[in-house]
Protein backbone atom coordinates (compact mmCIF):
# COMPACT_ATOMS: atom_id res chain seq x y z
CA UNK A 1 0.00 0.00 0.00
CA UNK A 2 1.06 3.51 -1.25
CA UNK A 3 2.09 5.77 2.07
CA UNK A 4 1.02 9.34 2.44
CA UNK A 5 3.97 10.56 2.45
CA UNK A 6 4.45 9.14 -0.62
CA UNK A 7 1.35 10.13 -1.79
CA UNK A 8 2.52 13.70 -1.16
CA UNK A 9 5.35 13.83 -2.45
CA UNK A 10 4.23 12.05 -5.97
CA UNK A 11 1.51 15.58 -5.73
CA UNK A 12 4.13 17.74 -4.96
CA UNK A 13 6.47 16.37 -7.92
CA UNK A 14 3.72 16.28 -10.70
CA UNK A 15 2.99 19.92 -9.34
CA UNK A 16 5.85 20.72 -11.44
CA UNK A 17 3.99 20.20 -14.56
CA UNK A 18 0.38 21.72 -13.37
CA UNK A 19 1.41 24.35 -11.44
CA UNK A 20 -0.50 23.60 -9.01
CA UNK A 21 -0.74 25.24 -5.86
CA UNK A 22 -1.72 22.73 -3.75
CA UNK A 23 1.05 20.68 -4.54
CA UNK A 24 3.23 22.62 -2.39
CA UNK A 25 1.11 22.42 0.76
CA UNK A 26 3.34 18.94 2.06
CA UNK A 27 6.60 21.37 2.31
CA UNK A 28 6.88 23.38 5.72
CA UNK A 29 8.76 27.08 3.69
CA UNK A 30 9.22 28.62 7.01
CA UNK A 31 11.60 25.52 7.94
CA UNK A 32 12.55 24.30 4.60
CA UNK A 33 15.94 23.75 3.90
CA UNK A 34 17.21 23.58 0.28
CA UNK A 35 20.49 21.37 -0.39
CA UNK A 36 20.96 21.81 -4.47
CA UNK A 37 23.49 24.46 -4.25
CA UNK A 38 22.29 26.09 -7.21
CA UNK A 39 18.95 27.08 -6.25
CA UNK A 40 18.47 30.01 -4.40
CA UNK A 41 17.00 29.53 -0.67
CA UNK A 42 13.46 31.56 0.08
CA UNK A 43 13.86 33.83 -2.95
CA UNK A 44 10.52 32.73 -4.54
CA UNK A 45 7.86 30.91 -2.59
CA UNK A 46 7.43 26.88 -4.48
CA UNK A 47 4.11 27.71 -5.12
CA UNK A 48 5.36 30.89 -6.99
CA UNK A 49 8.27 28.38 -8.95
CA UNK A 50 5.72 25.87 -9.52
CA UNK A 51 3.33 28.49 -11.50
CA UNK A 52 5.99 29.70 -13.45
CA UNK A 53 7.81 26.23 -14.95
CA UNK A 54 4.14 25.06 -15.42
CA UNK A 55 4.29 27.39 -18.25
CA UNK A 56 7.16 25.58 -20.20
CA UNK A 57 5.20 22.25 -20.63
CA UNK A 58 7.35 19.86 -18.34
CA UNK A 59 7.02 16.69 -18.17
CA UNK A 60 7.70 14.66 -14.96
CA UNK A 61 8.04 11.07 -14.42
CA UNK A 62 8.33 9.42 -11.04
CA UNK A 63 9.94 6.25 -12.30
CA UNK A 64 10.30 4.60 -8.38
CA UNK A 65 9.54 5.93 -4.92
CA UNK A 66 10.29 4.86 -1.76
CA UNK A 67 10.19 5.53 2.01
CA UNK A 68 12.82 5.14 4.91
CA UNK A 69 11.15 6.60 8.09
CA UNK A 70 11.27 10.47 8.05
CA UNK A 71 12.71 10.32 4.21
CA UNK A 72 10.93 9.97 1.12
CA UNK A 73 13.23 9.00 -2.00
CA UNK A 74 12.31 8.96 -5.71
CA UNK A 75 13.79 8.16 -9.21
CA UNK A 76 12.71 10.63 -11.49
CA UNK A 77 12.89 11.00 -15.42
CA UNK A 78 12.37 15.03 -16.24
CA UNK A 79 11.71 16.52 -19.98
CA UNK A 80 12.32 20.35 -19.62
CA UNK A 81 14.82 22.14 -21.92
CA UNK A 82 16.75 18.98 -21.53
CA UNK A 83 15.56 15.64 -20.67
CA UNK A 84 17.68 14.78 -17.26
CA UNK A 85 17.35 11.90 -14.69
CA UNK A 86 17.60 12.55 -11.13
CA UNK A 87 17.19 11.15 -7.23
CA UNK A 88 15.06 13.34 -5.07
CA UNK A 89 15.22 13.15 -1.07
CA UNK A 90 12.90 14.83 0.92
CA UNK A 91 12.87 15.03 4.53
CA UNK A 92 9.41 15.11 6.85
CA UNK A 93 8.87 16.63 10.00
CA UNK A 94 5.55 16.89 11.80
CA UNK A 95 3.97 15.16 8.28
CA UNK A 96 5.56 18.49 6.51
CA UNK A 97 8.56 18.45 3.96
CA UNK A 98 11.47 20.56 5.69
CA UNK A 99 14.59 19.71 3.84
CA UNK A 100 15.15 18.41 0.35
CA UNK A 101 18.55 17.07 -1.75
CA UNK A 102 18.97 16.19 -5.10
CA UNK A 103 21.02 14.57 -7.70
CA UNK A 104 20.35 15.61 -11.41
CA UNK A 105 22.23 13.87 -14.39
CA UNK A 106 21.57 14.01 -18.28
CA UNK A 107 19.78 12.08 -19.61
CA UNK A 108 22.15 9.02 -22.22
CA UNK A 109 21.11 6.59 -24.24
CA UNK A 110 20.60 2.55 -23.89
CA UNK A 111 24.06 1.20 -22.63
CA UNK A 112 26.20 -1.55 -24.04
CA UNK A 113 23.97 -4.09 -22.66
CA UNK A 114 20.58 -2.03 -23.68
CA UNK A 115 19.48 -1.08 -20.51
CA UNK A 116 18.10 2.97 -20.06
CA UNK A 117 18.94 4.57 -17.08
CA UNK A 118 15.55 3.45 -15.13
CA UNK A 119 14.19 0.74 -16.93
CA UNK A 120 13.60 -2.06 -14.44
CA UNK A 121 11.94 -3.12 -11.04
CA UNK A 122 10.07 -0.47 -9.24
CA UNK A 123 8.23 -1.69 -6.60
CA UNK A 124 10.35 -2.50 -3.32
CA UNK A 125 9.98 -6.20 -1.98
CA UNK A 126 11.11 -8.46 1.32
CA UNK A 127 10.00 -5.27 3.06
CA UNK A 128 11.50 -7.68 6.29
CA UNK A 129 15.21 -7.17 4.93
CA UNK A 130 15.35 -3.58 4.57
CA UNK A 131 17.95 -3.30 7.48
CA UNK A 132 19.64 -6.31 6.40
CA UNK A 133 19.90 -5.06 2.75
CA UNK A 134 21.14 -1.39 4.06
CA UNK A 135 24.12 -2.92 6.12
CA UNK A 136 24.78 -4.99 2.88
CA UNK A 137 25.24 -1.77 1.05
CA UNK A 138 27.14 0.02 3.62
CA UNK A 139 29.71 -2.60 3.88
CA UNK A 140 30.36 -2.24 -0.44
CA UNK A 141 29.82 1.08 -0.50
CA UNK A 142 32.72 1.45 2.77
CA UNK A 143 34.92 -2.26 1.57
CA UNK A 144 34.59 -1.75 -2.26
CA UNK A 145 33.88 1.64 -3.49
CA UNK A 146 36.06 3.89 -0.87
CA UNK A 147 38.47 1.30 0.00
CA UNK A 148 39.01 0.18 -3.25
CA UNK A 149 38.79 -3.49 -2.43
CA UNK A 150 37.87 -4.41 -6.14
CA UNK A 151 38.88 -7.90 -5.58
CA UNK A 152 35.91 -8.33 -2.87
CA UNK A 153 33.30 -7.22 -5.28
CA UNK A 154 32.58 -10.67 -6.01
CA UNK A 155 31.26 -11.09 -2.30
CA UNK A 156 28.94 -8.30 -2.78
CA UNK A 157 28.13 -8.74 -6.50
CA UNK A 158 25.53 -11.30 -8.27
CA UNK A 159 27.49 -12.48 -10.94
CA UNK A 160 25.47 -14.64 -13.08
CA UNK A 161 22.60 -11.94 -13.01
CA UNK A 162 24.16 -8.03 -11.88
CA UNK A 163 22.20 -5.68 -14.25
CA UNK A 164 23.58 -2.71 -14.78
CA UNK A 165 21.96 0.76 -15.91
CA UNK A 166 24.86 2.74 -16.00
CA UNK A 167 24.89 4.81 -19.47
CA UNK A 168 29.00 3.96 -19.57
CA UNK A 169 28.52 0.21 -18.28
CA UNK A 170 27.46 -2.80 -19.19
CA UNK A 171 26.09 -6.03 -17.02
CA UNK A 172 27.77 -8.49 -15.29
CA UNK A 173 30.75 -8.72 -12.60
CA UNK A 174 33.86 -8.23 -14.45
CA UNK A 175 32.14 -5.43 -16.60
CA UNK A 176 31.28 -3.50 -13.54
CA UNK A 177 35.25 -4.64 -12.27
CA UNK A 178 36.89 -2.98 -14.90
CA UNK A 179 34.99 0.34 -14.74
CA UNK A 180 35.33 0.72 -11.09
CA UNK A 181 39.33 -0.54 -10.92
CA UNK A 182 40.53 0.28 -14.83
CA UNK A 183 38.18 2.69 -16.16
CA UNK A 184 41.11 3.99 -19.04
CA UNK A 185 41.56 0.75 -20.37
CA UNK A 186 38.01 0.98 -22.01
CA UNK A 187 37.76 4.82 -22.56
CA UNK A 188 35.49 5.66 -19.48
CA UNK A 189 36.27 8.26 -16.35
CA UNK A 190 38.54 7.99 -13.70
CA UNK A 191 35.63 6.94 -10.28
CA UNK A 192 37.15 7.59 -6.68
CA UNK A 193 34.71 7.63 -3.74
CA UNK A 194 35.54 9.54 -0.58
CA UNK A 195 32.21 9.54 1.79
CA UNK A 196 29.71 7.70 2.62
CA UNK A 197 27.10 10.55 3.67
CA UNK A 198 23.56 8.72 3.79
CA UNK A 199 21.71 5.30 2.91
CA UNK A 200 18.17 5.50 2.64
CA UNK A 201 16.34 1.79 2.04
CA UNK A 202 13.15 0.01 1.91
CA UNK A 203 12.71 -3.41 1.12
CA UNK A 204 15.24 -4.15 -1.84
CA UNK A 205 15.89 -1.38 -2.72
CA UNK A 206 18.75 0.97 -1.20
CA UNK A 207 19.95 4.18 -2.33
CA UNK A 208 23.58 5.48 -1.64
CA UNK A 209 24.55 9.55 -1.09
CA UNK A 210 28.40 9.55 -1.36
CA UNK A 211 31.17 12.33 -2.57
CA UNK A 212 34.25 11.86 -4.65
CA UNK A 213 35.65 12.95 -7.78
CA UNK A 214 34.95 11.88 -11.46
CA UNK A 215 37.93 12.52 -13.71
CA UNK A 216 39.24 14.98 -10.79
CA UNK A 217 35.96 16.76 -10.93
CA UNK A 218 34.39 16.71 -7.07
CA UNK A 219 31.16 15.06 -7.32
CA UNK A 220 28.29 14.08 -5.77
CA UNK A 221 27.13 10.00 -6.63
CA UNK A 222 23.60 8.48 -5.64
CA UNK A 223 23.72 4.83 -6.48
CA UNK A 224 20.47 2.94 -6.18
CA UNK A 225 20.83 -1.03 -5.58
CA UNK A 226 18.25 -3.77 -5.78
CA UNK A 227 19.77 -6.58 -3.35
CA UNK A 228 18.30 -10.21 -3.65
CA UNK A 229 19.86 -13.14 -2.04
CA UNK A 230 22.42 -10.67 0.09
CA UNK A 231 23.90 -10.02 -3.05
CA UNK A 232 23.52 -6.70 -5.34
CA UNK A 233 21.69 -7.28 -8.43
CA UNK A 234 21.04 -4.20 -10.25
CA UNK A 235 22.21 -0.61 -10.00
CA UNK A 236 20.90 2.84 -11.62
CA UNK A 237 22.93 6.03 -10.87
CA UNK A 238 23.24 9.36 -11.28
CA UNK A 239 26.54 11.76 -11.27
CA UNK A 240 26.47 15.49 -10.59
CA UNK A 241 29.19 17.36 -10.50
CA UNK A 242 29.12 19.60 -7.79
CA UNK A 243 29.99 23.31 -8.26
CA UNK A 244 32.33 25.72 -6.44
CA UNK A 245 31.76 27.26 -3.40
CA UNK A 246 32.05 30.34 -4.54
CA UNK A 247 28.94 29.75 -7.03
CA UNK A 248 26.51 28.47 -4.50
CA UNK A 249 23.65 30.27 -4.45
CA UNK A 250 22.87 28.77 -0.62
CA UNK A 251 24.96 28.21 2.62
CA UNK A 252 23.43 24.23 3.04
CA UNK A 253 25.80 21.85 1.34
CA UNK A 254 25.15 19.72 -1.60
CA UNK A 255 24.87 16.87 1.03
Amino acid sequence: MTSRKKNRIHALLKGIETGDPAAVAVVNEEKYIQHNPQTHEGSEGLAALFKRLSQTSPRVNIVRIFEDGDYVFAHTEYDFANSNIGFEVFRFEDDLVVEHWDNIQRRQGANPSGHSMVDGPTEATDLHRTENNREIVRSFVEEVLIAGSFDELKDYVDAESFTEHNPRTGDGLSALHVALSDPASTGGMAIRYDKLHRLLAEGNFVLSVCEGSLDGVHSSFYDLYRVAGDKLVEHWDTTEAIAPRSEWKNDNGKF
